[in-house]
């Protein structure tokens, strides 16, 4: 992170959040996010009677789940600041430039790199981990940080 933005975070008293609490975040929109791909399979699902049968069902799906992923992001980020489990760990995206919630297209195109990141086995997350600013991959490119509210 430059110094000009790390000198505008601290004059308006703001803070980056912790690779802890995003973690948490991250987990708790995976398991909602789960929960409702379960939910949507409905019986299919739970008449599954093995675990490959499982995963199968689920592979066939997965074109719609990678939409759901990018649509609850996007729209979470865009309208509210944050996804339900950031909301939950009381942390926030903002933009860079504005300090303020993030418009469609940078929302957009955080979720997308987001989704990308985990196919390449969340190397992107990984990148946030070591990154000075906390940025993974998809900060980098939509320009925002994820501060504590």
């Amino acid at each position: 992170m430059n110094e000009e933005v790390q000198n505008l975070l601290h004059r308006e008293g703001m803070t980056l959040a912790s690779i802890a609490k995003r973690s948490v975040a991250f987990f708790i929109d995976e398991l909602l996010l789960s929960f409702l791909l379960i939910l949507s399979l409905g019986d299919a699902f739970f008449e599954a009677e093995t675990t490959e049968e499982m995963i199968i069902l689920t592979n066939k799906f997965i074109l719609e789940y990678i939409a759901m992923k990018i649509f609850y992001q996007a729209f979470f980020t865009m309208q509210y600041g944050a996804s339900l489990g950031k909301l939950a760990m009381k942390i926030r995206v903002i933009d860079i430039n504005t300090l303020s919630n993030v418009n469609v297209l940078v929302s957009l195109n955080r979720a997308v790199v987001r989704v990308v990141s985990e196919m390449f086995f969340y190397l992107g997350f990984l990148w946030g981990m070591m990154d000075k600013s906390s940025q993974a991959w998809h900060d980098k490119t939509a320009k925002t940080l994820v501060i504590n509210v």
